[in-house]
């Protein structure tokens, strides 16, 4: 179907704005008035502008206040309207928004509406204009998309139909089902956001919230099957509010937006796009640093072993059990420190992993490699970090570490099995972006997210996995923009036994991250400990917990650039994170500066 998105919802002036949807794919725009009114450009330029990008101009908005009003009032209305209808039809745009009134003297008499917007649009009609007349979830007397419609019947004019709102007919908890009774024809537009779920003013709400599809809490694809079964043909445009998208960059907020409708269109089976392809497992991480010697003195205390170098490239495969890091010292090396750069997914199919991504708007990345290099597809994610599709000695297909010739090595210890599970630090205006890329590029479901108080605001945390757990990816967001700290990442890597593990690294010169005595203290009011056991948490800093399913017992290596890594024992069916514990870890991090 055609797509669109109104201009509201992204960052920038106008010209920003009309570049950003178009590269990103969309079809349309809706202009909405107040980037008109601070544009430098006259309405026939902003028309050309568009025409030569490809966008159509599908909707001009908003209109308000005009319904239900006194007579003296309604006749102002028209003024301004006509004005309005000579200004689109110089922008090219054949149909407008009309919000139902909240005008202090709106009356409540359905009849007076209708005869009115009858009027209204008598008058658009002269200028091949349509009205699509929107019940505001706020509005004074008209707050239903069934009450606006049968507004709009009694009118009974060509011209006059309506628009119909996800937001304003899901945060009232509307039945859409009735949607299919408005005949196809007469709904002239149809505008989409999401909403996480929250009990708050409607108003603010709306306009603070809204959320791209899949992001939020409503069943957008069951109203936007209800819509087409009532027979509905315009195009699925974006109309989101959000303090976030309004002050983050308007190109990949836009690409994001885009992504949103693919993954509507495909839930709705009004596109096909190519089949998820579910990673099976963690490959490999990849640390970039422009100093090896403290990230391999933290790993050979973890145990690992540095087992090959790439033929072609400075990085080098360190390895313990099924877990394998690549430490890379190349060019590409930032300068404020060690960071994870990398992952690479095991997939049943790389090659249908990447077609996934490439639908989907991932971008996807050039690789400098040798002609006898093995080809791996990767993609970024909204994070930058890099997403391979890769097999791992598989014999059906090439495996990565065909690139790496075997270094003479001792034999890795055993403590550390594979990666438990990975922490990504987003960038705060990125936070949900990169829940919906996750799920809907990487097939990862998301989980509920979770705040957790840091000393200096909250960390908002979602995890995504899939099914069997064999891929966990904790997603982040710090509580501030510019606190550069929140942008720490780590590594979890599970064992049977973490104590003997957080013993053996302290034995080989690694350092533990120190937890307050405060923290343990409470423990013991909390749970009920076999003799001895408090105290070895105690001393070797490795926090508790415990719910309905297992337990849960972790620990944390200091930070080396920004990165650490976490050691993890996970008893029984215990499927959390240790998320309260999270806010002793948050302030001792804070109490200690990076070593490398």
């Amino acid at each position: 179907m055609r797509t669109a998105i109104a201009t509201v919802s992204l960052s920038g002036s106008l010209t920003e704005k009309l570049t950003a949807a178009a590269r990103a794919g969309f079809d349309g725009v809706e202009i909405f008035e107040n980037d008109l009114l601070a544009s430098p450009l006259s309405p026939e330029e902003i028309r050309a502008r568009c025409a030569d990008l490809g966008l159509g101009i599908d909707l001009y908005q908003p209109m308000r206040d005009i319904e239900a009003v006194p007579a003296d009032e309604f006749d102002r209305n028209l003024r301004r309207a006509r004005h309005k209808f000579e200004l689109m039809r110089r922008l090219g745009a054949d149909t407008v928004l009309v919000c139902s009134s909240v005008h202090p003297l709106a009356e409540d008499d359905d009849a007076l509406a209708a005869a009115q917007l009858h009027r209204l649009a008598e008058l658009a009609q002269d200028f091949g204009i349509r009205v699509a007349y929107e019940a505001l979830a706020w509005g004074r007397h008209v707050s239903t998309y069934d009450h606006a419609w049968r507004i709009v019947e009694a009118a009974d004019h060509p011209a006059l139909g309506t628009c119909l709102d996800s937001f304003h007919i899901l945060a009232r908890g509307s039945d859409p089902k009735g949607i299919e009774d408005i005949p196809g024809e007469k709904i002239f537009f149809l505008q989409l956001a999401d909403a996480p779920l929250m009990a708050m003013d409607v108003l603010q709400w709306s306009r603070h919230y809204r959320c791209f599809p899949g992001q939020g809490g409503f069943d957008l694809a069951g109203l936007v099957r209800h819509v087409r079964a009532a027979g509905y043909q315009g195009p699925l445009s974006l109309e989101v509010f959000n303090d976030v998208f309004r002050q983050a960059e308007a190109g990949p907020t836009a690409v994001d937006a885009h992504r949103s409708l693919l993954m509507l269109q495909e839930a709705t089976g009004l596109a096909t796009l190519p089949e998820p392809v579910v990673p099976t497992g963690v490959a490999f991480t990849e640390l970039v640093t422009p100093d090896a010697e403290p990230v391999a003195a933290l790993l050979g205390a973890l145990g690992f072993a540095r087992t090959a170098r790439h033929r072609s490239k400075p990085v080098d495969l360190w390895r313990q059990g099924e877990a394998r890091v690549l430490v890379n010292t190349g060019p590409a090396a930032r300068r404020d420190g060690t960071q994870l750069a990398a992952i690479g997914l095991e997939s049943p199919d790389p090659a249908g992993a990447a077609r996934r991504a490439e639908a989907l708007l991932a971008p996807v990345l050039p690789r400098r490699r040798a002609p006898e290099d093995v080809a791996l597809d990767a993609v970024a994610a909204p994070d930058g970090t890099e997403l391979f599709f890769c097999a791992t000695d598989r014999p059906e297909l090439p495996s990565w570490t065909d690139d790496f010739r075997p270094l003479p090595h001792a034999e890795p210890a055993h403590h550390l099995q594979r990666v438990d599970h990975l922490a990504l630090t987003q960038p705060w205006h990125q936070f949900d972006e990169a829940a919906l890329f996750h799920r809907t590029v990487l097939g990862l479901p998301a989980h509920e997210s979770v705040d957790v108080a840091d000393p200096y605001g909250l960390f908002r945390s979602r995890p995504v996995s899939n099914a069997d757990g064999s891929v966990r990816i904790a997603l982040s967001v710090g509580p501030a923009p510019t606190d550069d700290s929140a942008r720490a990442q780590h590594i979890a890597l599970t064992t049977d036994d973490v104590v003997a593990a957080a013993r053996a690294f302290r034995a080989a010169g690694g350092r533990l991250l120190a937890v307050p005595a405060n923290y343990h203290d409470d423990l013991a009011a909390r749970f009920e400990f076999a003799d001895g056991e408090l105290e070895t948490y105690r001393e070797l800093g490795i926090l508790y917990d415990r719910d309905a399913d297992g337990v849960f017992r972790h620990c944390y290596t200091e930070t080396v650039g920004r990165v650490f890594f976490e050691l993890v024992q996970r008893d029984g069916d215990y499927r959390g994170y240790g998320a309260q514990n999270a806010p002793v870890r948050l302030a001792a991090q804070h109490g200690r500066r990076p070593v490398g």
